[in-house]
């Protein structure tokens, strides 16, 4: 069983490595909720098998589907990926998962946070949630990784580390009244440093548009090495999504990080603005439970939603034109990892990308 201890990161010597440190393992969950998936979550699932497919020729991914879709999750990947059985309430590892942390020797221990569907019953987007908020303690029994309890209601997609002491997150999300209202920004920032093993954090203003997270960071900007971050972008002024990013872009470039460097900013741009289909929402099961899905609803696409393997980097595609350029970025920002594309729309449709649905285990 996995002990959970009262003490906390900082005190015991563990950090949080960056995402571009060496993985053992990459965590997922399989999708099957009917509101959020269309089609009784087939077109997602055969998706989510292309990323844990893709991930799983750089290292071992394990995935976790309730007790009516293992076996088809089973039969779907491949042979190599691991499938357990994990109840939950819907399929984000980034999100409901434990963020690992090392020690010097390597040993692992995880962050179990509070959770709350991104907003309780203030904005969230499904209820009841408590599934979900059981999963972190499940993926650490089955990784017999020791657990720290965070007093804090935070999501893993809220957050990017540079594994030398700093963090970048968004006010939208973490100040968010949903989240929580009894802490003030330096408390909330005072449990980041003391969760995490961070020395500074950046905070930007807002997310990318439409984002349902309440502007989860890993939509909007991502370390590619200490130093340097990668930002989503557009050139038409006259996307609300351009006020965003130029803010994004004001305040880090006026920021340094933890060891007093200042950041070099690449912009990645935004695929053109999409919008659900009306079929997209025809294949939807009715909810009063969980946030609508409507017809021209405009899509959170961000290319900045990638996942970093061992070797490797997974990459949303969109059928867009600015696919092509979003690669060749990505494959001069990490010269010595392969960038492989998943064309994700099904994903994006549920609400988030491969950075959401994909959790990884450190080194060490």
């Amino acid at each position: 069983m996995s002990k959970t201890h009262n003490s906390t990161p900082l005190e015991d010597g563990y950090r949080m490595p960056a995402e571009f440190e060496p993985h053992r393992g990459c965590w997922m969950l399989w999708p099957e909720r009917g509101d959020t998936w269309r089609m009784g979550a087939k077109p997602a699932q055969a998706a989510f098998a292309r990323v844990a497919e893709a991930i799983s020729a750089f290292e071992p991914v394990t995935v976790g589907a309730g007790r009516r879709q293992w076996e088809n999750a089973r039969a779907l990947l491949p042979e190599a990926i691991r499938v357990v059985e994990i109840a939950s309430d819907d399929a984000w590892m980034r999100d409901v998962g434990p963020t690992f942390v090392v020690n010097a020797p390597g040993d692992l221990r995880g962050i179990d946070w509070q959770f709350n569907a991104w907003g309780g019953l203030d904005g969230g987007i499904y209820f009841p949630w408590a599934q979900d908020s059981l999963v972190a303690g499940k993926v650490l029994e089955i990784e017999r990784a020791d657990r720290y309890r965070a007093p804090l209601v935070m999501e893993g997609g809220s957050f990017h580390v540079d594994g030398q002491g700093t963090l970048i997150t968004t006010g939208e999300c973490l100040l968010n009244r949903n989240r929580n209202p009894h802490l003030t920004q330096k408390q909330i920032e005072d449990n980041l440093k003391t969760y995490l093993n961070v020395h500074k954090v950046i905070w930007l203003d807002k997310g990318v548009v439409m984002d349902e997270t309440d502007g989860h960071v890993d939509n909007l900007c991502c370390f590619v090495k200490p130093g340097e971050v990668l930002l989503t972008w557009t050139d038409d002024t006259d996307d609300p999504q351009y006020d965003r990013s130029r803010q994004a872009l004001e305040m880090l470039s006026a920021a340094t990080d933890a060891r007093g460097r200042r950041l070099a900013v690449h912009k990645i741009h935004q695929p053109d603005p999409m919008f659900i289909k009306e079929y997209e929402c025809e294949g939807l099961d009715a909810s009063e439970t969980a946030k609508p899905r409507r017809t021209g609803d405009r899509l959170a696409a961000s290319y900045v939603n990638f996942y970093i393997a061992n070797g490797g980097i997974v990459m949303p595609l969109f059928d867009d034109a600015h696919d092509r350029p979003a690669l060749d970025l990505l494959s001069r920002l990490f010269p010595d990892r392969r960038v492989v594309g998943v064309r994700s729309r099904e994903i994006l449709l549920g609400g988030g990308n491969i950075h959401c649905i994909t959790q990884q285990i450190p080194t060490g």
